[in-house]
């Protein structure tokens, strides 16, 4: 199996992504994929897209939840739609790293960014049993695994403009609901963002650390209590809610 990095990252480089902002426009996802199709992870193949057996790979999903239906009928207010962009954590105890065969899974020493090296991956699937998070897609063209990588051939491109070398999904996002940055530099914008809005980890009794922060909907006067964290439709707020749908 494969080993973590001994010593901790010079650099945390990871996601913050408000729910309160996010409008579930799936620009995040369609950027990513164009991307990423003739990029670092070239190609990310779909298989009969508008068939019975649709297959195809996609490093960033957004999923919508309803909250608060109860308060909704009971009060008369509306209740309140949530989007759930999700894609890999880069967690500092990845357990898809861990269970590799082959070393395929590995973190970087340098930012902390967790990858797969293709020409080492046998397609076990493995990792993608290990991740809670649903993070690893499996490219049955290839018979490879393939996850986010927070746009390596982007953030580090010299010949792009700065303010380009962010992920795709970052730099696609109308409602600026993302945010990159370092972690591990508290005056960077993912750590301020997270230190003021209260920016929560997801599943953190699974003990794996991951790096992306998600910032809570807040409550809003004009819809039902559904909008407040406590009264999400599980146990926990709406993002124990989450939690739990994860770990089915």
């Amino acid at each position: 199996m494969t080993s973590l990095p001994k010593q901790a990252p010079a650099k945390r480089l990871g996601l913050v992504i408000d729910l309160d902002t996010c409008v579930g426009c799936h620009a995040c996802a369609v950027n990513c994929k164009e991307w990423n199709t003739t990029g670092y992870h070239a190609p990310l193949p779909d298989s009969d897209p508008y068939g019975k057996d649709v297959d195809g790979v996609w490093l960033n999903r957004v999923h919508g939840y309803e909250t608060g239906p109860a308060a909704g009928l009971d009060s008369g207010k509306a209740g309140r739609t949530v989007y759930f962009p999700r894609s890999c954590l880069h967690c500092e105890e990845a357990p898809c790293v861990t269970v590799c065969p082959t070393g395929a899974s590995y973190k970087r020493t340098e930012d902390g960014i967790v990858l797969v090296e293709e020409d080492k991956c046998i397609g076990c699937k493995l990792c993608s049993w290990a991740c809670p998070y649903g993070a690893r897609e499996f490219d049955t063209d290839g018979g490879v695994m393939k996850k986010c990588t927070l746009c390596i051939d982007r953030i580090y491109n010299e010949n792009l403009e700065e303010v380009e070398r962010q992920p795709a999904c970052v730099n696609a996002c109308p409602a600026k609901a993302r945010h990159f940055g370092d972690f591990n530099d508290p005056d960077s914008n993912v750590s301020t963002l997270t230190a003021a809005r209260g920016g929560v980890e997801l599943l953190p009794e699974m003990g794996l650390k991951p790096t992306n922060r998600y910032l809570p909907p807040r409550p809003s006067a004009t819809v039902g209590d559904g909008a407040s964290l406590q009264d999400a439709p599980a146990a926990g707020g709406f993002l124990g809610w989450i939690d739990q749908v994860l770990s089915r």
